[in-house]
């Protein structure tokens, strides 16, 4: 019997190899054959957005300054996926992007996963893929959403369940008609999933029990503690720190891990124009 089950699974792993999971929208045969020169906007942050930060004009100066330090790593993560012929970095304030592009931003509670949703002026967006000369625009926006969640203490003994502002990282791939190419959070998932950037809130449960309260405040983390959670770097298995800040690493692997093609799909690109060639030696 153990070895029909071995035989069995010998003969079924190349199928099983064979089948990508598909994360696009569209048939993977028509994302290989009008995407292959993708456009990724800076990084934006949606600072009229649901943060509640009291220093939220000081919370959103700096979280342009983090995304500006570590998003061409993103660009770096996306373009070894070898899943498009030219992803370049696209010039312009993306605060001024998306001030001109945004149509609107809906809350969304869809599966289970709470997250800010945007639709884009498709007029405005069509030229600004045409003046880019890119198949399709990639958005990666930074917002605020509150939701709920339950939190535990250090020693694990105490919890509390309540609404926590949250920062959270979205992102999509829409082309000149608007047509919304891929998403993330991505609900082609065989398991949905959504990991916010950063909590911005916690529970004091020190405080609590310092005072023998039995209520226990919810409170904003510092700018500096902010900060500093965002600069944290990993570990590697030494224990000793690498170049990869824990947050935005997390969050753009989980971004880059589902934006593969199948490569026999990619039908071979048309020789790049000089444009495109300028573009691309400028985000190496």
């Amino acid at each position: 019997m153990k070895r029909l089950v071995l035989l069995l699974s010998l003969l079924f792993l190349p199928l099983l190899a064979g089948c990508a999971h598909n994360y696009y929208n569209l048939p993977q045969d028509a994302v290989a054959e009008k995407l292959r020169v993708l456009g990724m906007v800076p990084i934006i942050v949606d600072a009229d957005s649901d943060i509640r930060h009291p220093q939220r004009e000081e919370l959103a100066t700096l979280l342009v300054n983090m995304n500006r330090s570590f998003e061409r790593d993103l660009l770096r993560q996306i373009k070894n996926t070898d899943s498009f012929y030219t992803v370049t970095m696209l010039d312009g304030d993306p605060k001024e992007v998306f001030t001109s592009l945004m149509f609107r931003r809906e809350r969304r509670d869809d599966a289970g996963i709470q997250y800010n949703k945007y639709f884009w002026n498709e007029e405005k967006l069509a030229e600004f893929v045409r003046k880019n000369s890119v198949d399709a625009v990639m958005f990666v926006i930074v917002s605020g959403i509150t939701r709920p969640e339950k939190i535990f203490s250090s020693n694990l003994l105490d919890s509390m369940e309540t609404d926590y502002n949250f920062l959270i990282m979205t992102s999509q791939i829409v082309d000149a008609k608007g047509t919304l190419i891929w998403e993330y959070p991505n609900f082609r998932q065989k398991s949905l999933s959504f990991t916010p950037l950063m909590n911005l809130q916690y529970p004091d449960f020190d405080e609590a029990k310092a005072n023998m309260s039995p209520r226990v405040q919810v409170k904003f983390k510092t700018m500096e503690g902010i900060r500093r959670l965002l600069e944290k770097r990993r570990m590697d298995l030494l224990r000793r720190e690498t170049s990869e800040v824990e947050l935005y690493a997390t969050q753009f692997e989980e971004i880059s891990s589902m934006m593969d093609i199948d490569k026999d799909r990619r039908k071979p690109a048309a020789k790049p124009s000089a444009e495109s060639k300028n573009k691309e030696e400028k985000n190496r």
